[in-house]
């Protein structure tokens, strides 16, 4: 057991698996003991939860004691919280549509050309 930001103990043990059980952003920040405001969680839950997610995915923990795991998940939910708490989800872009629409990236042209016979079923062709 470690404990939370309140002094409320955290169930560490096989921390990894009981998070993938989990659907609701609110229930990971509850598992890990970490506070919110539920109006930054409201804006940003999808662009929080990818950007754990992209962090967790950097991590490597084969081997480690689910006390050390649990410690480093729960640095990385507060790490990507805490990154959409001070600023928007434009600014970090971690979405590929919000990638793909920078609109400090110049557009460019003919890139997304479509002939229109490709688009129409041949009729009689099955």
């Amino acid at each position: 057991m470690t404990c939370s930001a309140d002094g409320r103990p955290i169930d560490v043990t096989d921390v990894l698996a009981r998070l993938k059980g989990l659907s609701a952003a609110e229930e990971f920040f509850a598992v890990l003991g970490v506070s919110y405001d539920p109006k930054v969680l409201n804006v940003s839950r999808l662009h929080i939860m990818k950007r754990v997610g992209q962090y967790l995915a950097e991590e490597d923990f084969s081997g480690l004691p689910d006390q050390v795991i649990a410690a480093r998940v729960r640095a990385m939910l507060e790490r990507a919280y805490e990154d959409f708490a001070v600023s928007s989800p434009l600014t970090h872009r971690v979405f590929k549509v919000l990638k793909d629409h920078d609109p400090d990236r110049p557009c460019t042209q003919g890139s997304t050309f479509v002939p229109f016979d490709s688009v129409l079923k041949r009729f009689g062709r099955e």
